[in-house]
């Protein structure tokens, strides 16, 4: 062959191979590849969470061109990374890998990575009855194979598949599954890696709560976790001070900026707290993950602030859902994850009204820096102007900034923060005491007077402090100073509530196996005429073996509640005879299936006795 003939055959050869490629890795040949340790903890590659979802419903597809649109937006603003979270349910994710691929064949320069998220269900997931025990196998399957495809059909767009998210949490009570199913999936990704039916260089994880990955409460920290920690790429972690603006608010008042302080003072100290508890959150994860592998990388999966709630975070509740708030956070986060070399996946891109359609000025459908229509809000102001925003388009709108740029406006929105304390403590305890140890003593005071239990009788404290704590904002529930605890349902006529006397001990109860046979001995009265349960709880939710032990109260019942106080004694054998007193971790709850606005239980002079 003559030298011009091999010269032809080559550049013929090389076309064809470009031909074979799969679509979209053609305007990569003669580049370097991106890998995902090349993008994690990179700032120059900022991330953050995508659904382009614009209407109530899932069922509305985004097309192609309209999460184009999306995509020329982020790409502007600098972001190179999105993560999805379903892979096959709907076309979302395969759409935007399409456009992905457009785009970057418009322009090779442009760049935009995907963490592609695989939806984890249990058996009977979004039931009456889901079994946590189970795994939704069919489900599980088609999302996992769904995203396999997606990974061999896109390689230059699909960095990481994420197996679940929060689908270890045990608030996620409608669908999570134990560690060892997501473990399973992972090691099967991982396999196929190994195999070369997966790109070598793409990484595997899972994206879930802090607490879930052993960063919190001890009930977690399983073996199971440690073993799927190991067989991780790195561990992706959601951290959201947002939420625990209600349900942890210890960390968000501030009685120290003083009542007289301005709404933005108490904003601006709440949002130093709010950013520190995300990186306290963060730490404590990450010491646990390196106590099982040192060398395991850790970065932010989920954290972010809504910018509007007529529930548990706006005017009424603890304040934190407004545009100023959510731009402290926005820029507080974005500046310490660049400097510790952390990725910090922003939740979320734009605002998606399927994800509490029912009430759109919920909080779940203003977490995003853009508005659904577009605009941008206060957090990215400073961007609109400099990224050539104005220029872009979301449907029919042009890109521009909420309020129309009217700082005046942002700041008389800014929500006021008590300054009162929501969270009320028992701070009597026995120092002498370690939580875990057996209660010796004839009497144990939970809520009581001076005079109760009787002075003659061996009487004890907790062994720490006891936290009234409101289960997910489902009630409303004080102590007094003269040793009452009331109780008053909310408005949620046939929805649960409950509360209770935790211990708090770092997920270790109280030892009381010396009182098996004893009772507890409380007065109470109220007003509600609906059943409900008064009790102890042992265990943990999060460890999956937390016991509800009580009795009922209900009209014309063993149990009855009067407007007059009336004293019980309850033999814990009549509670419930297999529950666990080594570990009593809730010394007194009351909890109900069905609501009366404004209903109220007073009780006092709690103890039990031996």
């Amino acid at each position: 062959m003559l030298e011009g003939d091999r010269a032809l055959f080559r550049i013929c050869f090389f076309i064809a191979f470009v031909l074979m490629l799969p679509s979209g890795v053609a305007a990569q040949v003669g580049a370097t590849p991106v890998t995902a340790a090349q993008l994690l903890g990179n700032p120059d590659y900022a991330a953050i969470s995508f659904g382009g979802f614009r209407h109530v419903s899932q069922e509305k597809v985004p097309t192609v061109n309209e999460l184009k649109e999306d995509l020329r937006i982020l790409s502007a603003l600098g972001i190179k990374v999105l993560r999805t979270y379903k892979t096959q349910k709907n076309a979302h994710a395969e759409n935007l890998l399409k456009a992905i691929n457009q785009l970057r064949a418009e322009d090779p320069k442009f760049e935009m990575y995907v963490m592609l998220g695989v939806w984890i269900d249990c058996e009977g997931a979004w039931t009456d009855a889901p079994n946590h025990e189970v795994e939704d196998e069919i489900e599980n399957t088609a999302e996992i194979e769904t995203a396999v495809r997606l990974a061999k059909q896109y390689p230059e767009s699909v960095k990481v598949i994420a197996v679940g998210n929060e689908a270890m949490v045990n608030w996620a009570a409608s669908y999570f599954v134990r560690p060892a199913v997501i473990l399973k999936w992972v090691q099967y990704l991982q396999k196929l890696k190994k195999q070369g039916d997966l790109p070598s260089d793409l990484w595997i994880t899972s994206s879930d709560n802090f607490a879930s990955w052993g960063g919190g409460d001890i009930g977690y920290q399983t073996e199971e976790l440690k073993q799927l920690i190991r067989a991780v790429d790195y561990v992706s972690l959601h951290t959201y001070p947002f939420h625990d603006s209600h349900y942890n608010a210890e960390y968000w008042q501030s009685p120290d900026t003083g009542k007289d302080a301005s709404r933005q003072a108490k904003a601006d100290r709440a949002m130093d707290r709010a950013i520190a508890y995300a990186i306290e959150q963060y730490e404590k994860t990450r010491a646990f993950v390196h106590d099982v592998d040192p060398q395991k990388p850790v970065h932010i999966g989920e954290t972010g602030w809504s910018t509007n709630d007529n529930g548990l975070y706006g005017e009424k509740g603890s304040g934190a859902a407004d545009e100023y708030k959510q731009k402290r956070y926005y820029d507080g986060m974005r500046q310490w994850s660049d400097k510790a070399g952390v990725s910090c996946f922003f939740f979320e891109a734009f605002d998606e009204p399927w994800k509490d359609a029912g009430n759109q000025a919920g909080s779940e459908n203003h977490f995003g820096i853009f508005t659904v229509d577009g605009k941008a809000k206060f957090a990215i102001w400073d961007q609109v102007d400099r990224a050539g925003l104005s220029a872009l388009k979301r449907g029919a709108a042009p890109v521009k900034k909420t309020h129309d740029g009217d700082i005046n406006v942002v700041m008389k929105k800014i929500l006021d923060i008590s300054s009162q304390p929501v969270n009320q403590f028992i701070e009597t305890v026995n120092p002498d005491h370690v939580a875990g140890q057996p209660i010796q003593e004839d009497h144990y005071r939970v809520l009581c007077n001076d005079s109760l239990p009787p002075q003659t009788a061996s009487a004890t404290f907790p062994s720490e402090r006891l936290k009234a704590n409101i289960w997910e904002g489902t009630c409303q529930c004080s102590l007094t100073e003269d040793g009452h605890w009331n109780v008053v349902m909310g408005d949620n006529e046939n929805k649960w509530w409950g509360c209770a006397l935790e211990i708090q001990a770092d997920g270790k109860g109280e030892n009381l196996s010396e009182f098996s046979q004893g009772q507890l001995h409380f007065d109470i009265k109220g007003t509600p005429d609906a059943e409900f349960q008064i009790g102890f709880q042992t265990g943990l939710y999060t460890a999956g073996n937390q016991t509800n032990n009580g009795v009922t109260f209900q009209p014309g019942g063993k149990y009855q509640l009067s407007e007059t106080w009336k004293s019980y004694v309850v033999p814990l054998a009549d509670m419930d005879q297999s529950a666990n007193l080594t570990d009593v971790t809730s010394l007194l709850f009351v909890r109900g299936s069905n609501g009366m606005s404004d209903a109220k239980i007073e009780i006092r002079n709690v103890y039990y006795a031996q």
